[in-house]
Parts: C-alpha cells; sequence; structure tokens
C-alpha cells in the first residue's frame, strides 16, 4: 500500500497548475506602511503602542508608504502576480467614525494604480487589528455597534472607490481571533474586564458588519468577489483517549467550523448558539442579526496557515469555554520539528486543511498567508541563503498541490506571509519571513536597503513557470 507521503511520487503524469492561479505577498498597513503621522493619518491602537526589550514600536514598520514601487518591483521580480494589502482605516479616516481624508486614499490609489501596471492584481482587507484610537477611545471597540455601523461606512466608502480596479476582497483579518483571547488586543477595546460576555459581543459584531459589508458588495458589485478569512491551525488529539478526541472536536467547532458555517451557510453553529444560551452570554445577538447573516454568503474561504498543534484534555478544566482550549491545554508533537518559537512545520496539516474546507464547503479556497519565521542577519555582502525557508514553502506547495490533484480541492491561489520581511504581529523585526532581507532591528533603523535572499531567486524561478516545476 502506497504512503501519503509516495502517493504524488507515483503519479507520472505532469501536474499542470490552473491558468490564472494566484501566487502573490500578503501584509497589512500596520507592518508596513509606517509614515504613521504624514498626510492627514490618524493615530491607530498600534501607532501608540511602544517598543520593548524584543519588539520594536510601529511608526516606521519597513516604511512602504515611500517604497512602495521598489516593493513591487521586487514582488514582479519573482514572477508573483497577486499583493494582499490592506487600507488603513485610521488613514483615510482619521478618527474612524469622522470625515474621509482624501490625501490618505490617494495613497492607496498611488499603490493599487501600481499594482495594475505591473500585472499584479490587488486584494484588498479591510480590517487588520488597527482600529483608529479616537474611535477606540470613544467607542472601546467592537464592543460597540457604533463601531459596527462606522466600519461599514468606511468599508463601503472604499468599495466604491475601488471597485472598478479591485475584484477580490476581505472583511477582516483572521476573524475566528475574535472568539480568542487575542480579541481584546486587536479589536479596538481598551478597557474593561476582559469577561466572556465580552468575548462574544466583540465576536458577534464582526460577524454582523461581515455580513453587512457582503451583502453590500454583492447587492452593488456583482462582479466583485468576497471571502471570510480564518487563521487555520491543525488540530491533533494527544491520544487516541476519547476525551482527547471530544476537546479537539469541540474546539474545531468552536474556533473554525463555526465561523465557516457563517460565512459558507449563512448560520451559527447549533452547539455554539447553545453554549450562549446556557452560560447567559448577552452578546448583543439579535434575531435581525441571524436574519442578515442567513441572507450572506461568501465567494471563496480564505485562511492563513504556519502550524499545527496538539491537545491534551487533561489539560483542560470544566470551567474552560471550547472556544478557549487551545490557550490551555496544547503539548508538544514528537513527531514534527518547530522554529525558534516553537511554530510546528507540518505541510500535510495544510493538505489536510485545503481538502477538508473543500470538501465540506464546495466553495473555493485560498490560503492567504503561509510561511516560516527565522532568526536572519546579513553582513552587508554576503546573500543569505534561507534554505529551511525554501524548504518550507517547497513542501507546503507540493501540499497544495496534492490538495489540487489528488484530492480534488479548488483552490484559487498561494499567498506567502511577509515575503518582504515586516515585524511580526507582535512587532518582532528579527522574526523574519521573508524572500526579501530589510535592514532594519526591532530598535535600529539602519539603511531600510532591501536585500533579496536565496528564496528570492527560488521563488522567481519557480513562479516563472506558474509552479509547474516542482
Amino acid at each position: 500500500m502506497k504512503t501519503l507521503a509516495k502517493e504524488s511520487e507515483g503519479l507520472k503524469i505532469k501536474r499542470k497548475m490552473p491558468q490564472g492561479f494566484f501566487w502573490g505577498n500578503s501584509v497589512s498597513s500596520m507592518q508596513t506602511e509606517g509614515a504613521w503621522n504624514i498626510d492627514g493619518k490618524g493615530p491607530s491602537v498600534y501607532d501608540v503602542r511602544p517598543a520593548t526589550a524584543n519588539t520594536s514600536d510601529w511608526t516606521t514598520a519597513i516604511d512602504e508608504y515611500h517604497r512602495y514601487e521598489e516593493d513591487l518591483d521586487l514582488l514582479k521580480a519573482m514572477n508573483m502576480n497577486m499583493y494582499r494589502i490592506q487600507i488603513s482605516w485610521s488613514r483615510v479616516n482619521p478618527t474612524g467614525d469622522g470625515d474621509f481624508n482624501a490625501a490618505g486614499i490617494a495613497y492607496y490609489d498611488r499603490l493599487v494604480d501600481a499594482m495594475l501596471q505591473r500585472g499584479i492584481t490587488p486584494m484588498i482587507c479591510l480590517y487588520h487589528f488597527d482600529m483608529p484610537l479616537a474611535l477606540a477611545k470613544k467607542e472601546n471597540g467592537f464592543i460597540s455597534r457604533k463601531t459596527v455601523v462606522a466600519f461599514v461606512r468606511f468599508a463601503k466608502k472604499i468599495i466604491d472607490h475601488f471597485a472598478e480596479r479591485v475584484k477580490y476582497w476581505l472583511t477582516f483579518n483572521e476573524q475566528n481571533l475574535y472568539f480568542t483571547s487575542t480579541a481584546f488586543r486587536i479589536s479596538g477595546y481598551l478597557k474593561g474586564k476582559r469577561t466572556l460576555t465580552e468575548m462574544y459581543t466583540i465576536f458577534h459584531h464582526t460577524i454582523l458588519a461581515h455580513a453587512m459589508i457582503t451583502d453590500y458588495l454583492h447587492q452593488k458589485y456583482p462582479a466583485l468577489k468576497i471571502g471570510g478569512m480564518t487563521a487555520y491551525t491543525g488540530v491533533y488529539p494527544a491520544s487516541c483517549n476519547p476525551h482527547d478526541i471530544m476537546a479537539v472536536r469541540k474546539l474545531q467547532e468552536f474556533q473554525y467550523d463555526n465561523l465557516n458555517e457563517i460565512f459558507a451557510n449563512g448560520h451559527y453553529s447549533p452547539e455554539v448558539l447553545q453554549f450562549i444560551h446556557e452560560k447567559q452570554l448577552d452578546c448583543d445577538l439579535k434575531a435581525a442579526d441571524l436574519a442578515l447573516i442567513a441572507a450572506t454568503k461568501v465567494d471563496f474561504l480564505a485562511f492563513s496557515y504556519y502550524r499545527s498543534e496538539v491537545l491534551s484534555a487533561s489539560k483542560l478544566s470544566a470551567e474552560t469555554p471550547p472556544n478557549l482550549y487551545a490557550e490551555t491545554a496544547t503539548v508538544d508533537n514528537q513527531f514534527l520539528q518547530a522554529n525558534d518559537w516553537g511554530w510546528t512545520i507540518d505541510p500535510l496539516g495544510f493538505r489536510n486543511i485545503l481538502t477538508m474546507l473543500y470538501n465540506r464547503y464546495q466553495l473555493p479556497v485560498f490560503p492567504v498567508e503561509n510561511g516560516i519565521g527565522l532568526r536572519e542577519s546579513w553582513n552587508g555582502e554576503d546573500m543569505i541563503a534561507d534554505e529551511q525557508r525554501i524548504a518550507y514553502h517547497r513542501e507546503h506547495i507540493k501540499a497544495l498541490k496534492d490538495a489540487i490533484f489528488i484530492d480534488g480541492a479548488k483552490v484559487l491561489g498561494y499567498l506567502g506571509w511577509g515575503l518582504i520581511d515586516i515585524p511580526s504581529s507582535q512587532g518582532d523585526m528579527e522574526k523574519r519571513y521573508g524572500a526579501v532581507y530589510v535592514d532594519r532591528g526591532n530598535h535600529e533603523l539602519r539603511t531600510l536597503q532591501r536585500v533579496p535572499k536565496k528564496s528570492f531567486y527560488w521563488f522567481k524561478s519557480l513562479l516563472e513557470k506558474n509552479g509547474d516545476e516542482l
């Protein structure tokens, strides 16, 4: 019997990637742009977060605001044909719910036009964690329905402005994170007791905003495509103990399936609704909200994928909500290698998610973030030989091709994360994901020079033939 590892080797037919397949890069504005206080931009909640011993502040990032032409030239040179960006809410509307800033919108006009001139398809994500500070102070972020109204107003403005140039859209980056403790860091929440009710309220309000925006885009611009996005981490049981199996199933239902059911089929998981009822969580969930959610459906399921984890029920207490199981009950995986931050390398887990999502929902799937963080330095002369990064992407792209050609999944593209070095989501510039090195550290800006690594030339060669020669 063939093992899965030998499965694709046994195929003699040459596998041609679909024409129009998207290969590209994915970033957020706070991690790339810098220029935090120029051209009318208002501060975001991230702009005022200070540097720490192991992280940078957010004022400069990699200064793409002034260097986007150079960065787009590098993506083009790698033969990439898509760039997923975020529109900074506070750049185009400094207070979040006030007047729009023409200079901020003009920057994104220049950026999108520069992509199109190079044959790079833009994808726009409307929210990636950096709430306008003024709105966060006023409404405490997505804990308030008024924030939902303000965000939908912003989204409609951006969709109307770019509808003729941008076909692919996302509402929230990694929306299931609003069902975790991270919600209090990324939702504009500034004060409170961080209760479970507040977490569920924040999550529901992001769902409501997503539904309103999706409905607006489909009604007004039926040719455009909008997706819903999860942060997907594969989860395995620590053993065949039924309690471990049950814990994984419940985590899967609350953390992933619930959101994908909302995206694809317009309804909350019955198990999640029962939990809300049983725990008497007053999360502002109204009948009219459920009716609106039921009327919307995404065009594709997007997700980020970096790693997998193992869950042990023995580490759980009876009081732990299922959506928080992974925060207290993960254990090491003895079968997988990991990077310096403990993130496992699991390309087969990537294939499993691609195939499972397509089998279950029959919607195109789109991994819009994938990569590995490594510690790297540059001596000013020699090329960085990032063989581990090449191996990581090679094996994940092979897994993606197996999902397409062996399992029958419909996949729209493959976007790497931060393929030009950027500060990580925690602000750590030394956790590098890029095929291009950026000469700065956490506390020293240095030259900000862009320096291609060995992986840059590997991507360039691979994508020259649409990934077929792998």
